[in-house]
This record gives C-alpha cells, sequence and structure tokens, in this order.
C-alpha cells in the first residue's frame, strides 16, 4: 500500500495551541494498520471529499478573510457543518464519570528525537482560571493527516477547520495535581497515524477514577506527526515571545523539527519497518515509566516545553507497584513487547490490538494478565489466532468482543462526527458510540483493580471481563478454523 513519504519543511505555528480540528476518518487515516491483514478501499472516502470541496468552495465564494481561527467558528462555518451534519451542539469528546477533576498537562524531556514526550492527564485540584485545551494542538497536525490521505495540506487545513469546529479535551491545563496518596499508573500507546491527543475519551476517564496516565507520542515515524527541537545558535529570543503556543521550547537557541509519517520505500518489506517500530515504541513506553519514576522519587526533570505546571508535585504520588500498559491497534502491539520487555508493568489493556509487527518468539517471555478487547468489524482469523498464542494456563488472558463496533470506535473521533460521515468513514459503528467506550473502559477498570490489587469499586463491571453483557461477545465473533484450537 503506497504510505506517505515525508513532506517538505513544516510551517510555523500561528500563534495559538489550538487549531480546530477535523480530521479523521477512518480505516484511511492510519490509525488503522494497512497491509496485506487489512486492506480498504478509498473510495468512499473519495465520494464524500468531491461533497465536502463543492460545499467548501461554494462557502469560500462569499467569503474572503481567512479561515484560521482559532477556537472560534465564523457563522457561516456553523451553517455548513450543520449542512455536513456535523453539529458542535451535539458532538464533543464526553468528560470523565468519575469523582476525579481532570488536569492535564505536556512533557518533554531532552529536546532531541531520542528523547521522550508525552501529554500526562491526572486528578487535579479545581482550577477557575485554567482552559480546556483544544484536541488537536496545533495545524502541523493536520498537515501530517492531509499527507497521508494525499489532500493539499491548505485546503485541507480549511475543510478540517470549518468541518469540525473548536472541539476540546474535557480536562484543564495544568491545573494544580490533587495531591492525595499515591496513585496507580497507565502508560497508553496510541495507534498507527495517531499522536498524544487521539486517545483523550479513554485517557480523561481513567484519571477521572483516579490514575495518573501518560499518553505518549512516539517518535517512530508512525504518527502522522510530531516534533522535536534541534539546536540553532541564530535564533532570536523575539522569535519566541510573539506566540502564545504551549509547544514553545524553554531554551531560546532551540528550533523546532516536525516529522511525520513515513510510508514503506518502493520495494521495502513491511514487517523489518513494523518491528523496529513497535520496539521503539516499547522503550518509548518504558522511558516515560522511568520519567515519571524519577520524579516520584524526587529528583529534578527539566521540561524542555514551557510550563506553569509543577511537575514538582507528582513526587511520592505514583504508585509504582501498580503500573500497567494500555494502547489501541498498533498501541496493543506494542502493549504486548512493553511487557516483555518491562516486567515494572503489572498488566496490559490492548485495544483491538493489530498483531502483526510482533515476533512470535517473544510471547513466551510475557508474564504479565492481559485483557484483549475487540470490535466487531475489525478483527481477521490470522490476528485472532495470533493473540491466541498467548493464551496461558497460568496467567490470565482474556478476551471480549464489543458487538457494533468497528476499528475507529476507541479513538476520539467517534465522538466527533456525524453519524452518516461517520458511518461512511468507519469511524462508527452500529452501537451507540458512549455505550461501545463505557463498556471498553468499565472492562479495563476491572482488570486493572484485579491485576494492580486496587482499593476501589471495580470489581462490580467483573462480569464484563468475561463478556457477559448483551453488547459484548466472550472471546471473539470471528470463526478460527478448528486446526487453530
Amino acid at each position: 500500500m503506497p504510505g506517505v513519504e515525508r513532506a517538505g519543511p513544516a510551517r510555523s505555528s500561528a500563534g495559538s495551541r489550538c487549531w480546530r480540528s477535523g480530521l479523521a476518518r477512518r480505516r484511511h487515516l492510519r490509525l488503522l494498520p494497512r497491509g496485506p491483514a487489512a486492506p480498504c478501499s478509498r473510495t468512499n472516502f473519495a465520494l464524500l471529499g468531491c461533497r465536502i470541496y463543492t460545499a467548501f468552495v461554494a462557502w469560500t465564494s462569499t467569503n474572503t478573510g481567512s479561515p484560521w481561527s482559532p477556537c472560534s467558528v465564523h457563522p457561516r462555518g456553523q451553517s455548513l457543518r450543520r449542512r455536513m451534519g456535523n453539529n458542535c451542539n451535539t458532538l464533543g469528546i464526553p468528560p470523565g464519570k468519575g469523582p476525579h477533576q481532570v488536569g492535564c498537562a505536556d512533557l518533554m524531556v531532552d529536546h532531541t528525537v531520542q528523547g521522550s514526550f508525552f501529554r500526562l492527564y491526572y486528578p487535579c485540584e479545581p482550577s477557575p482560571s485554567s482552559e480546556k485545551p483544544c484536541w488537536i494542538p496545533s495545524k502541523e497536525y493536520f498537515d501530517g493527516l492531509a499527507d497521508f490521505m494525499k489532500i493539499n495540506r491548505s485546503l485541507a487545513e480549511r475543510i478540517f477547520n470549518y468541518l469540525y469546529g473548536s472541539y476540546t479535551i474535557p480536562a484543564l491545563w495544568e491545573a494544580p495535581f490533587q495531591a492525595d496518596g499515591k496513585y496507580p499508573l497507565v502508560i497508553f500507546s496510541h495507534g498507527l497515524g495517531a499522536f498524544r491527543t487521539l486517545y483523550s475519551a479513554i485517557c480523561v476517564e481513567l484519571a477521572s477514577r483516579g490514575f495518573i496516565v501518560a499518553a505518549v507520542e512516539h517518535r517512530d515515524e508512525s504518527g502522522s506527526a510530531t516534533f522535536y527541537f534541534n539546536e540553532n545558535s541564530e535564533m532570536k529570543e523575539q522569535q519566541h515571545r510573539v506566540t502564545t503556543d504551549t509547544s514553545v521550547p524553554v531554551q531560546e537557541t532551540l528550533e523546532k523539527v516536525w516529522m511525520y509519517y513515513r510510508g514503506l520505500k518502493q520495494g521495502e518489506e513491511e514487517f523489518p519497518l513494523r518491528n523496529n517500530q513497535v520496539q521503539q515504541r516499547a522503550s518509548e513506553c518504558i522511558r516515560a515509566l522511568k520519567i515519571l519514576s524519577e520524579m516520584n522519587a524526587g529528583r529534578s526533570v527539566t521540561n524542555v516545553l514551557r510550563s506553569q505546571f509543577d511537575w514538582s508535585s507528582l513526587k511520592n504520588s505514583v504508585n509504582l507497584c501498580k503500573t500497567a500498559v494500555m494502547g489501541h491497534s498498533f498501541g496493543g502491539a506494542t502493549v504486548i513487547e512493553a511487557l516483555c520487555k518491562e516486567p515494572t508493568f503489572k498488566c496490559g489493556v490492548a485495544l483491538d490490538t493489530w498483531m502483526f509487527p510482533l515476533k512470535d518468539e517473544i510471547f513466551p517471555s510475557v508474564k504479565q494478565p492481559i485483557l484483549f478487547v475487540n470490535s466487531e468489524k475489525f478483527q481477521w482469523a490470522g490476528n485472532i489466532i495470533r493473540m491466541r498464542k498467548l493464551d496461558s494456563a497460568f496467567v490470565e488472558r482474556k478476551m471480549i468482543t464489543i458487538r457494533g463496533t468497528v476499528h475507529q470506535s476507541f479513538p476520539d473521533f467517534t465522538f466527533l462526527t456525524s453519524n452518516w460521515i461517520g458511518k461512511i468513514l468507519k469511524l462508527k459503528g452500529d452501537i451507540d458510540p458512549h455505550i461501545a467506550l463505557d463498556l471498553s473502559n468499565k472492562a479495563s477498570l476491572a482488570f486493572l483493580q484485579r491485576h494492580l490489587s486496587l482499593d476501589k469499586d471495580f470489581n462490580e463491571w467483573d462480569p464484563l471481563i468475561d463478556g457477559k453483557d448483551e453488547n459484548l461477545i466472550p472471546g471473539t465473533n470471528v470463526h478460527l478454523p478448528a486446526s487453530s484450537m
């Protein structure tokens, strides 16, 4: 399958951390694996693109102003969105259902490409002055998605901006950390073509239930976009003072470098690339764990990014005996690789896992419990057979399938797209997305309580782990050959 090569020099951020998001598109986004194991067609997307383009051209012909207005919606843009079926009044990322208010902040340790970058979600103190951050941190993430989808960047920015509006994450930006004993820790790994903010519904829910969650932004060129910094002694201080972008570095001589998704090169085999990537991804998850361990011990950690959050407040607040790793799709494969490499992780939750990047020989080295939560429409026999190779008579390995779900029922896109667009682009299944993710979250919480020995009431959802719900299937809905059983 053709991939997207790295584009030309990235344009600078336009003075705000918030860019309206609308992205997403189904399996065509790259959150979903492609290749011989998971073929997909772009026909539906192309047809929809024509309709969006026609409506957008009609709109722009009556409006000569710039459509880029961070976190605001032009009246004609609102009208267009209603015509296209996306209404900001009815769509949005659901807030956490737990007792804790949730804050979030970004941490980058080491400005180079070898450094670590993640968004931290955590229980926070009430903070009236804190704002909710925009879902898409900057327009360069749109650029990465546009490159993958082979859409002109400028046009894609306009379409995404007006179609999807100024969606925000239901968490308070850099709100004070709520110091209340030690919290269990979850490291979260995103899917192919994603980045650190696209699973905020899951991360916010976990944080509202009393977890600290680190959503890693991988730098293995499997995401649509990410960034790091290079030293540039000619950079002037004034260049950084004219922006309110929260991804600005503390050190004035650092210059931002964008990294975009790398597709397969002509004649390149896919497995070596994906296996190298999953190993790097696991190492990045482990690095995030180590950084949080350092902060928990009271050691100073320097954030490359300008931040008002007091990172020292995490001292003695992370329970390192209760840590887990979680991820979706390629991130699910990352869960298995990370469990193999790092025994500190006590268990893993793998959401609609893409098993292709993994080597079979690592499976016997995975000693921790794993919960596989699958969608009904994505999995196939070969993938499930490889999951079954992790079955154990000594360690709990559970699998459930949520009826009426698709691969994109786990990222935030499913909550931000109208029904008809969502169905065409396979961002929504037949089940209400809120019910689907609620089942996934509750089963995950029950599994985490069981294997992290948490003093919570999540065990009321234990039956979900066994698939006991009208919207769940125990195990899989995929027919497996008798020889594989």
